[in-house]
């Protein structure tokens, strides 16, 4: 650990440097990933040529390497360099649900860079965050990943406590923040399966039941890479209650804003991710009014 955080001590213009590298090794010699990356643009993007796809996934590559020092840097970075480097568009969005005392969801998608998104939310929203997470089975990765996470003051919530955890804090006014758009991976978990980017794509419905019993607004904050560690991330505002029990509002608004923000920028999604697997076809459990 102490060498991960004294080289997490290095000005960003020097990791940039590591992060070059990083892509040299990554894209052309060790090709991680490559066939499920370009599987996965091929099938998301079959309008576009071999020549297109292959220039988003090499970008795409360059984003991921740096993204991976961007979150090395996370454990030592500066409230107020992270604050410059990722700004936050439409203050006055969150701004006005703080004034009428309302907590809110505050969605995110694998749109780099994420994890600056909900560690600099910390430091410049308007009220507290919260974030769900799942551990990962890497203790020593788990931990750096949550340090950085908490660091300004984030308080994190297991995945499988997050109905309990809703109702110990709900006199606190915050931001429930969940990256969304991941693969529900448990058999246990409700999916909702829709189509996106051109192919069936199943959901973890976590985040609509949660809409449901919080009743709170929903706003998905999308990010956009003004240049090299450089965001601003600006609010959309998925849903507003009230919500019936057996609306898939929010979870269908959000799949739809997320689609719209990676047909504008493809290079900054997560490719790499194994996000369609089939899996979810079998026993799936998903809302009556999306079954097929």
């Amino acid at each position: 650990m102490f060498f991960i955080r004294l080289l997490s001590r290095l000005p960003l213009s020097v990791l940039y440097r590591l992060s070059d590298l990083l892509f040299i090794v990554s894209f052309y010699i060790v090709r991680y990933r490559r066939k499920l990356v370009a599987k996965n643009l091929k099938a998301s993007f079959p309008d576009k040529t071999e020549e297109e796809r292959h220039n988003i996934e090499k970008l795409f590559y360059k984003n991921l390497c740096d993204y991976a020092v961007e979150m090395l840097k996370l454990l030592t970075i500066s409230k107020e360099e992270l604050s410059r480097r990722m700004v936050f568009k439409k203050t006055d969005v969150p701004e006005s649900f703080k004034q009428q005392q309302q907590s809110i969801l505050f969605l995110a998608s694998h749109q780099f860079n994420w994890e600056w998104l909900l560690v600099s939310a910390s430091i410049s929203f308007p009220m507290a965050i919260d974030f769900v997470y799942q551990a990962v089975s890497n203790k020593f990765f788990d931990a750096i990943s949550l340090q950085s996470r908490t660091r300004f003051g984030a308080y994190a919530i297991k995945r499988d406590e997050v109905a309990r955890e809703v109702v110990k804090r709900k006199n606190i006014l915050r931001g429930i923040a969940t990256v969304a758009d991941q693969y529900p991976g448990y058999g246990r978990d409700k999916k909702y399966v829709t189509q996106f980017l051109n192919q069936e794509t199943a959901f973890f419905y976590g985040t609509n039941q949660l809409a449901i019993l919080t009743q709170y607004p929903a706003v998905y904050y999308q990010i956009k890479k003004i240049k090299r560690g450089f965001y601003e991330a600006s609010p959309i505002i998925v849903a507003t209650p009230p919500y019936e029990k057996s609306s898939d509002l929010v979870m269908e608004n959000y799949v739809r804003a997320v689609e719209k923000v990676i047909m504008e920028d493809p290079s900054g999604w997560l490719w790499s991710h194994n996000r369609w697997k089939k899996r979810h076809l079998k026993n799936t459990d998903t809302p009556p009014e999306n079954k097929e």
